[in-house]
């Protein structure tokens, strides 16, 4: 599992893009680009364009990271998740928590 991390210092925007699988495999990586030492990002974007399949744990790292960039404030968007993904996120309540595109 490999997860890329971009960093646009001028909209201070964490762009996150996962390949293959999103699951506890990239939990140390996760949290290191965004949850550690790091002052919260004024947005963030979740690309999922490669993601054919994620599990519990990548649900909880989303929660993890909605709490760490502000709850109800934060500005996290999903990108390019497929039909099933989508399907996934929704039945879990995160189309109520994070903005799905």
């Amino acid at each position: 599992m490999h997860l890329n991390v971009q960093h646009d210092s001028e909209q201070d925007c964490l762009t996150l893009q996962f390949s293959s699988r999103f699951d506890f495999s990239v939990h140390r990586s996760f949290h290191e680009a965004c949850l550690g030492e790091r002052k919260p990002s004024r947005s963030y974007v979740i690309d999922l364009g490669e993601v054919e399949s994620m599990d519990s744990s990548a649900l909880g790292m989303l929660l993890l990271l909605r709490e760490h960039a502000g709850g109800d404030r934060a500005e996290i968007r999903i990108v390019n998740a497929s039909c099933a993904l989508r399907g996934t996120l929704r039945v879990a309540g995160f189309d109520k928590l994070f903005t799905l595109h």
